[in-house]
């Protein structure tokens, strides 16, 4: 059975909030990475940062780790940074036994998050 995850996008002032709600895994990490690439290109242009907010994502396995860590290189690349926030605890836990918690810098919340990539970018989320 194969599951699809979707990824959802929002915007505050210059930085992008990334949504993945599912789980991203072996099956969906292909279509995962296809759907991320012109987010990432928008993000980038947008200069603030990209947050991936994982409350919505409810597991995450090697591959899709994998995924991340692709699309943070991809980021860096195009002068962006990524960062997580709102981990579940069952993908909390996978980021640290993966030492993922380590490459990322991760956050509590998307508002935590936002504050250290734009102050604008989390002023606008507070209003919203």
């Amino acid at each position: 059975m194969t599951t699809n995850v979707t990824l959802t996008q929002r915007s505050y002032a210059s930085s992008t909030v990334l949504v993945p709600t599912g789980r991203l895994d072996h099956d969906n990490c292909e279509a995962f990475r296809e759907a991320l690439q012109p987010l990432l290109q928008e993000g980038a242009k947008a200069g603030g940062g990209i947050v991936f907010d994982l409350s919505a994502l409810d597991y995450v396995s090697s591959a899709g780790l994998r995924c991340f860590m692709i699309a943070a290189k991809e980021a860096k690349t195009l002068g962006s940074k990524i960062v997580i926030a709102a981990m579940q605890p069952v993908v909390a836990e996978i980021f640290q036994i993966s030492r993922f918690n380590l490459v990322f810098d991760t956050y509590p919340t998307v508002r935590d998050a936002l504050v250290t990539l734009s102050p604008d970018s989390a002023a606008a989320y507070g209003r919203e």
